[in-house]
């Protein structure tokens, strides 16, 4: 593969930025995705580097041209095995298009290229003073194109949503190299299919996002984070529905328990806060001023402590709220080394509760451990399987599946944040009817017809 397409890719993007030597390629083969689930990578490939959408659209012509896959390369930090090449590949990392290009502050509007880092858009619009990016997905090292391919979530998904709400314009390279320009700076469209909203979440398989127009919120003046003990998982998850339903949409809700978040904070050489309780919900408040955020936290904390909460912490000091969600945030880091694999199983809110009893039971089935953890607000949470002496334990899919059987039983789906990639296609046909995934094949012919671009993950 590399002697009969590296000549040719040359020409287009010059020496400099085309790798082939192997010592170089490494930390391209590979995502976050757990080493004992993650799909095996081959060493068969070419990294190439382009610096704008033209030079994209020449590669994917060579590649339709050669028979040649293409894997889009963001910042790997995906958890689903969807950036690893496992067939002789063009690894097409993004890392070039890193620009913001427009910060339209009368429009509440950004337009960045795809390959800029989160961190770096967050830097650009806080700039303003007084504008907001909300989707805060974990890793901040991870780029804006890959967020909106994989329709990325997070914390703050309960009170403003996922990608899918924030992205108003993009341009993309098709798998045939055709150059679009969907939407824009409006807040309506209705102008004909939305091919804009079919490439958020496809994970790289239909188009290779270029430029990105993201939609800015006014920025709130003052932000407090309270932490809230309860003695047990049922009464902090029955007081969620109860809150949210009187209207009390925090920026961010979230759930963990006191041996997983001590086991963070160790391994970031903290202390967890809290002496009582063993369940806590983490709630991030917003207001207009600091009087503003006192009162909502009170009436949040009525309605909790009317479900059993004990006495809570409120954090108003930027390092008491910084290392309150560093702690919550280095959860999987704290267990990546003993994880077979991290699911992202989402339900109906109110069944949270009654999905993380059903999975402590399969763990006693199994005789293991399944950490649970997530966003309490919103369904989704993240159980861990975990290994066996280093390495995936025998029952590790059929644990899997039982996992995904519970959620998909309770009206839920096997993903709400991670994607498909390649580590569950296996699985869509419990969560599919043939006739959804017949379709979607169908969606993935007519955008690539040569089967080139991330063949293999998200549909098969």
């Amino acid at each position: 593969m590399k002697e009969t397409v590296s000549k040719r890719l040359v020409e287009v993007l010059g020496d400099d930025w085309v790798v082939e030597d192997l010592e170089k390629i490494e930390g391209y083969l590979y995502d976050e995705t757990p080493k004992p689930s993650s799909p095996k990578a081959t060493e068969d490939v070419l990294v190439v580097k382009p610096k704008d959408s033209g030079e994209i659209s020449e590669v994917m012509k060579i590649a339709n041209d050669e028979g040649i896959p293409v894997i889009p390369r963001g910042a790997g930090t995906g958890l689903c095995g969807a950036a690893i090449p496992t067939k002789s590949s063009i690894i097409l990392s993004m890392e070039r298009l890193d620009e913001v290009l427009d910060l339209d502050e009368e429009n509440l509007m950004v337009t960045c290229q795809a390959g800029l880092p989160l961190e770096g858009l967050f830097e650009a619009v806080n700039e303003t003073d007084h504008l907001f990016f909300p989707p805060h997905p974990g890793d901040e090292g991870a780029q804006v194109g890959g967020l909106v391919v994989e329709n990325a979530g997070g914390a703050r998904a309960v009170k403003y949503g996922v990608m899918r709400n924030y992205v108003k314009g993009m341009k993309v390279v098709l798998p045939t190299g055709e150059e679009l320009k969907l939407g824009g700076k409006v807040l309506k469209n209705n102008t004909g299919y939305d091919l804009m909203h079919l490439l958020m979440g496809s994970e790289g398989t239909l188009g290779i996002i270029t430029e990105v127009t993201l939609r800015l919120y006014p920025k709130a003046k003052e932000t407090a984070t309270l932490l809230v003990p309860f003695e047990d998982r049922h009464s902090a998850m029955s007081a969620v529905p109860v809150m949210l339903k009187e209207g009390h949409v925090p920026l961010a809700l979230e759930y963990v328990e006191r041996e997983l978040i001590e086991e963070s904070a160790d391994h970031l050489g903290k202390t967890w806060p809290a002496d009582q309780g063993e369940a806590f919900l983490i709630l991030i408040i917003t207001g207009k001023d600091e009087e503003d955020v006192f009162e909502k936290a009170e009436t949040q904390i009525e309605v909790l402590e009317e479900h059993g909460a004990l006495e809570p912490l409120f954090a108003q000091r930027r390092k008491e709220q910084e290392s309150i969600l560093d702690i919550r945030s280095n959860i999987y880091t704290a267990l990546e080394e003993e994880t077979t694999d991290i699911l992202d199983v989402t339900v109906p809110p109110a069944e949270v509760g009654r999905l993380i009893d059903e999975i402590e039971e399969l763990a006693g089935e199994y005789g293991t451990k399944i950490p649970v953890y997530g966003h309490a607000a919103d369904g989704n949470v993240h159980p861990h399987i975990m290994n066996v002496d280093g390495e995936a334990p025998e029952y590790f899919e059929e644990l899997k599946n039982k996992i995904y059987r519970t959620a998909l039983d309770m009206g839920g789906v096997i993903t709400g944040e991670h994607g498909v990639g390649e580590t569950r296609i296996k699985n869509l046909p419990m969560a599919l009817s043939e006739e959804e995934i017949e379709l979607m094949k169908g969606i993935k012919k007519v955008f690539d017809p040569n089967n080139v671009l991330n063949p293999g993950k998200a549909v098969g």
